[in-house]
């Protein structure tokens, strides 16, 4: 089926899973066809007995397509989970295309995806997408609030068992365990893995040839280290494929932010990049050392999810090796840790006179700024290798809790320049860590 066709496919009114059982929650198989092929086996456990869900086509609006007869039993491609609200039920999540799942919260629009682990991500061997391929979906209760799910992930390398405990809120969250079991050596791991799409934005608009201002629903990668630094990575639609790796040891945090919630900057009434989740992911338990791995691939399509991020452990997986780990997802408004510090608003970019040179203006927010001995002594910290920093101003402002520093880039000859920026006064950090790396 090409996409037209498969998306005249609708479930009908009144036929997901639990959805007159006053459980909380509901289940919708989703139809298999277009890029979502593989089948995945769904099945339903309740008092400690499982059913697999056998395909139907009397579950769907086929529309005008023309249905063959005698089917079969022919499997979906994965499902919808619904929550009940007061307005009804609504999208909490979806799992749906190799090991891929999405999640919102309270009138959000989907957005960012993870993906239960990612392997040989931008690796020039070529990607391994480990696939879900069977799971038991736990019948809820009203009074537990939670819904559980249980699936067997497999691919070449890997094969993994994982649990899924969803709680709709004001975040959703969603705790994921798992065990990975190595069938060979495996060198690149991703875990926790995130991926988003970002076409244009204010640090990339030369990129930009759209009536939208910007097209984007992740501004940035924050991280949040095991020594505590607060970091922030704005993504941008690069020119040639770049790696970054952030390397750190039992991380506290991180997670694909949408800090730039007006619509004004996006000005599109189908997409509302302004409503896309942000998804923070919190580790437990000891994940030792290892680092952040941010992706950013060129793209000309919104379609395109291509910012990547994920943590990549710097043990090895050896063949036939067991391994465990535990994180808790939010996909939220707001994460629930946040700086004490200031943020990182805005990131621009744009050109100068001399074609050796690239201007920047990066602004902080936040309750810090409003003191009056922080706007007198604040004093940008910038470094920038290679190259050099020239005409840096800093305006500060205590009553809108803003201080923009304004800087141009002297790249000289150089192709690249990582650059790192955090705002002091009296010599203590009170921004978080901005990092940016300018590519030609």
């Amino acid at each position: 089926l090409g996409y037209e066709q498969y998306a005249a496919i609708w479930q009908r009114p009144g036929s997901a899973i639990w959805a007159q059982d006053n459980t909380g929650f509901a289940i919708e198989p989703l139809h298999r066809g277009f890029i979502f092929s593989t089948p995945m086996e769904i099945n339903l456990v309740a008092e400690g007995k499982a059913r697999r869900v056998i395909y139907d086509p009397a579950l769907f609006d086929f529309g005008k397509l023309a249905v063959p007869k005698n089917l079969g039993d022919i499997g979906f491609s994965g499902f919808r989970v619904l929550a009940q609200g007061q307005g009804g039920f609504s999208t909490l999540a979806i799992f749906q295309g190799a090991s891929f799942f999405r999640a919102v919260a309270p009138s959000q629009t989907l957005g960012t995806m993870a993906r239960a682990m990612s392997i040989k991500t931008a690796d020039p061997r070529g990607e391994e997408f480990p696939t879900f391929r069977t799971v038991w979906i736990e019948r809820p209760t009203l009074a537990a609030g939670a819904l559980v799910i249980h699936a067997l992930i497999g691919s070449e390398s890997v094969t993994g068992a994982y649990h899924f405990t969803l709680r709709p809120g004001e975040a959703t969250i969603i705790d994921t365990e798992c065990a990975l079991f190595a069938r060979a050596a495996v060198d690149n791991l991703g875990l926790a893995t995130m991926s988003a799409t970002h076409l244009s934005g204010p640090i990339d608009e030369r990129r930009n040839d759209d009536l939208r201002p910007s097209v984007s629903e992740v501004s940035g990668l924050q991280i949040l280290t095991g020594k505590g630094e607060w970091l922030w990575r704005p993504v941008a639609n690069r020119d040639t494929l770049q790696i970054s790796t952030f390397v750190d040891e039992n991380p506290r945090g991180f997670g694909f932010l949408q800090r730039d919630r007006n619509f004004d900057h996006y000005q599109d009434d189908d997409q509302h990049f302004e409503t896309r989740p942000s998804l923070w992911i919190e580790p437990i338990g000891d994940w030792s050392a290892g680092g952040l791995q941010l992706v950013e691939i060129p793209s000309d399509s919104e379609v395109n999810s291509n910012i990547i991020g994920f943590w990549k452990p710097k043990q090895l997986l050896a063949a036939g090796s067991e391994t465990f780990f535990a994180y808790r997802q939010f996909w939220c408004w707001t994460p629930p840790a946040q700086p004490p510090l200031a943020i990182a608003t805005q990131s621009r970019s744009g050109r100068v006179s001399s074609s050796k040179r690239r201007r920047f203006m990066v602004e902080f927010g936040g309750e810090i700024l409003r003191l009056r001995q922080n706007a007198e002594t604040i004093k940008p910290n910038l470094n920038a290798s290679p190259g050099s920093i020239t005409a840096l101003r800093t305006f500060t402002s205590a009553d809108k809790k803003s201080c923009r520093i304004l800087f141009e880039l002297d790249f000289g000859n150089e192709a690249f320049s990582e650059l790192r920026l955090v705002m002091e006064a009296a010599g203590k950090p009170i921004s978080e860590t901005w990092l940016y790396r300018w590519t030609l």
